[in-house]
């Protein structure tokens, strides 16, 4: 039997408990947080409830958007759950201080746009965002078949010395910047043969996203609204329903306008959220950039605290029941 625990696959040979799991993880008797298939299970359920071959499990040591509210991609462990880019900025002084200010540890980066090393003499994006501190992250905005898409990512694997990591999109004409499902299919099952690791921009179609996994995508990137609108999440409940058939990752790509949106898409219970215009675009990047940051915090700590249901009816707020009168 396979469990998942924070995204790593651990082997388990005979029935295996919650609370046996805890204790294999040395946290037994600790503060701690947890999600089975990405629902919080109460504490009182760890020593009954049962694991199944598939189930996953996400364990935190805080309830929050704490340092310690980590995430898995690709076998390496996250704490920040904003990803960013890095065009549109006025400077490359601005584009350091605000992915600065949005602490966020993957930087995405448009191999066809930006230098990184390609075209000597000129500055070099690399210069301030080291990947000794950030995991750059080359994408193939810009490309409008899987061929380009798939060349674009061996440059970048190239470039980086072997980099697997890669967000893939491929778009399907440059008014809209949908994508093209039909070449992101191809261009997703080259890669994951070629051996990358493949986070993969794609509609709010649950069921393309399913099959995205199923390819052996490492992440599933579902747009918000279109690349650069500002709209914010325009189906929610495409998203959701993505995020509860998901066992990988779900990135919320492209589309967040300010940081409500951002907290929106953590409250459905996305494991994280990419975006650039939405910081670069502002009067004020750095301090945007620091808004987004505190959105993505508070979406997921809402997510993990659990909304109140939604009633048609007012509720008191205070209990009628040994009411003195």
């Amino acid at each position: 039997m396979i469990v998942y625990i924070n995204g790593e696959p651990h082997e388990f040979s005979g029935p295996t408990h919650v609370a046996d799991v805890i204790a294999m993880q040395g946290l037994t008797g600790k503060k701690i947080a947890l999600e089975l298939n990405r629902e919080i299970l109460p504490f009182q359920q760890y020593g009954s409830q049962q694991l199944a071959d598939g189930d996953r499990l996400e364990i935190v040591h805080a309830i929050g958007g704490g340092q310690n509210d980590s995430f898995v991609i690709a076998g390496t462990t996250y704490q920040s759950r904003l990803l960013v880019g890095t065009g549109k900025y006025k400077d490359l002084n601005e584009t350091r201080l605000a992915i600065e200010a949005s602490g966020a540890q993957i930087v995405t980066v448009a191999i066809r746009r930006t230098n990184i090393g390609q075209n000597p003499g000129e500055p070099n994006l690399l210069e301030v965002i080291s990947p000794d501190k950030y995991t750059i992250l080359p994408n193939t905005a810009g490309c409008y078949t899987a061929e380009e898409a798939v060349r674009t990512c061996r440059l970048s694997r190239e470039l980086l010395g072997g980099h697997k990591l890669v967000k893939l999109e491929v778009l399907a004409d440059q008014k809209t910047l949908f994508p093209d499902v039909e070449e992101t299919f191809v261009a997703a099952k080259l890669l994951v043969k070629e051996g990358f690791d493949v986070m993969v921009y794609t509609n709010d179609d649950p069921i393309a996203a399913k099959k995205l996994e199923d390819i052996g995508c490492v992440a599933v990137m579902p747009l918000a609204a279109p690349i650069g609108s500002g709209l914010g999440i325009r189906n929610p409940y495409n998203i959701l329903t993505i995020v509860e058939n998901a066992k990988v990752p779900i990135l919320v790509d492209a589309g967040v306008g300010t940081a409500s949106d951002a907290a929106m898409a953590m409250e459905l219970g996305c494991d994280g959220v990419l975006m650039n215009t939405a910081i670069a675009a502002a009067k004020n990047p750095i301090l945007m950039a620091s808004a987004m940051k505190k959105g993505i915090e508070a979406g997921r700590e809402a997510f993990l605290a659990g909304r109140m249901p939604k009633r048609r009816f007012a509720s008191a707020s205070s209990p009628l029941d040994g009411l003195f009168f």
